[in-house]
């Protein structure tokens, strides 16, 4: 290709698609990948979000698992923005960073890592509004590892109970007791972070650079989004290659002197300006460094909330069940005509799985939606069996005996020949006081509820009828 040098100007080829000159600077709507003086940086910036821009127009498609990210996203940052993203980003936080207690100071570095800790993991799934109240609690029972350490399972799920996904409590007192038992200081990097249960590279990130300042990165939903937004990233954000992607950009990114405030401030902007339905970005710290809200400008047909690509969700599984709730009256209440203090009888579930380790009542899984003779049916199938009769006679009286086998499955089993602790046993009856102050889960609170009201519209006679019968002698 020959290029001659006329007033300045350089002239190519007519077939190729670049042209320059002294006041106009374009690029063919493509990534470009060639190096330009530094005088040349922002208008290869502004070219490239045009670029975007036009891409756009037919985003957000998903984009296969088997394309490569690479070409959707462009480059990496370059380090003029990254200054300015950092320094944007920490002076907002400082100004308007939400008062949380898990961030208030604290001089000991280990129950630092340890108040993250506990916070990150009752924060996966939760809005923050409900875990402050859970995390004042759970401070005030165990303030710190060591307390939590001495907790039994059964403790730690009463107190989360509501919310959800307990398995996350199971793996906070198993990481505990594990950290103490080694008798060693609280881990403080990634590596030795993600040895114990239920710490993964996030948690584990987040506690590295908050508690101890390691210079790692931190990748959330909070996060996906706004670098998904920054970059103007239409790759499906659950494949693997782009998740890697969105690792090295955060890792890019991450303040070498601030590491713990400035992953907090990048899931701060996510949670409280770069929302997912509503972003605020005229109030948004980095919205010049936004490549989303540019190409929105340029075309109406795109909007900042198309990043990051929406994925269909996986179509929720059906399942039904019966639960059986045994009411356990004494002979007094029956007999007083009232049924103060009476119990139910609960089972736990087994160690794994579902709800592992959980109290519920007695429940039978159903094939699928059942009316109500169906799911009698199927609960007389799981509890009763008819065995057989027979007649027994008195000297004046003829005594037919029908014979029904009442059997209780627990979930998990039972040896009623050991002894067991009282913590180990299936199955338990509580009082109906203690169990509205037990803790359980929202859908045992639910069926609790429904049996009370259902009782409580019932006529009000509460004796139990006896049939008369003739004493035999």
């Amino acid at each position: 290709m020959l290029a001659t040098l006329l007033m300045g100007t350089f002239h190519f080829n007519p077939t190729t698609t670049l042209f320059l000159s002294h006041n106009n600077f374009k690029f063919p709507p493509v990534p470009f990948s060639g190096k330009l003086y530094p005088s040349d940086h922002r208008r290869r910036r502004m070219s490239r979000r045009k670029a975007a821009g036009e891409r756009s127009r037919k985003v957000p498609e998903l984009r296969k698992p088997t394309e490569t990210v690479a070409e959707d996203i462009e480059d990496l940052f370059g380090d003029a923005e990254i200054k300015r993203i950092r320094d944007s980003l920490l002076g907002w936080y400082a100004l308007n960073r939400r008062e949380l207690p898990w961030r208030e100071p604290e001089e000991d570095k280990e129950k630092r890592a340890y108040r993250v800790w506990v916070s990150e993991v009752m924060l996966q799934q939760t809005r923050v509004q409900t875990v402050v109240q859970y995390f004042d609690r759970w401070m005030n029972k165990w303030p710190t590892i060591r307390h939590l350490a001495d907790a039994s399972l059964e403790e730690v799920n009463e107190m989360w109970a509501g919310l959800g996904y307990y398995r996350r409590a199971r793996f906070l007192l198993e990481g505990a007791k594990m950290i103490v038992a080694e008798g060693c200081p609280f881990p403080k990097t990634v590596s030795s972070l993600q040895q114990y249960p239920g710490i993964g590279k996030y948690t584990a990130g987040a506690v590295a650079s908050i508690a101890f300042k390691e210079v790692v990165p931190v990748v959330d939903g909070n996060v996906v989004r706004v670098i998904s937004r920054l970059k103007a990233i239409s790759a499906n954000p659950k494949d693997s290659a782009t998740v890697k992607r969105f690792w090295e950009l955060a890792t890019q990114l991450v303040d070498p002197l601030n590491p713990g405030d400035f992953n907090q401030a990048l899931m701060e902007l996510g949670a409280t300006v770069c929302t997912p339905s509503s972003p605020s970005c005229c109030s948004c710290p980095v919205s010049d460094q936004c490549s989303a809200l540019s190409v929105s400008r340029h075309d109406s047909s795109v909007s900042v909330t198309d990043y990051p690509v929406k994925v269909v969700k996986v179509k929720q599984r059906h399942d039904f069940s019966a639960a059986c709730v045994v009411e356990i009256l004494g002979e007094k209440e029956i007999c007083d005509g009232h049924l103060a203090d009476s119990k139910f009888l609960l089972v736990k579930r087994p160690d794994e799985g579902l709800l592992a380790g959980l109290w519920e009542f007695p429940s039978v899984l159903l094939n699928g939606e059942a009316d109500l003779g169906d799911r009698k049916e199927a609960i007389d199938e799981f509890l009763n069996e008819h065995v057989g009769e027979f007649v027994h006679v008195f000297s004046h009286i003829r005594l037919k005996i029908y014979v029904e086998l009442l059997t209780l499955r627990l979930k998990g089993g039972i040896d009623l020949f050991r002894k067991q602790e009282k913590e180990s046993l299936p199955w338990k009856c509580v009082d109906s006081k203690v169990l509205s102050s037990l803790g359980l889960t929202s859908s045992v609170k639910k069926v609790y509820t429904m049996v009370e009201k259902f009782k409580q519209q019932k006529p009000s006679n509460n004796s139990v009828p006896a049939k008369k019968r003739n004493r035999i002698s």
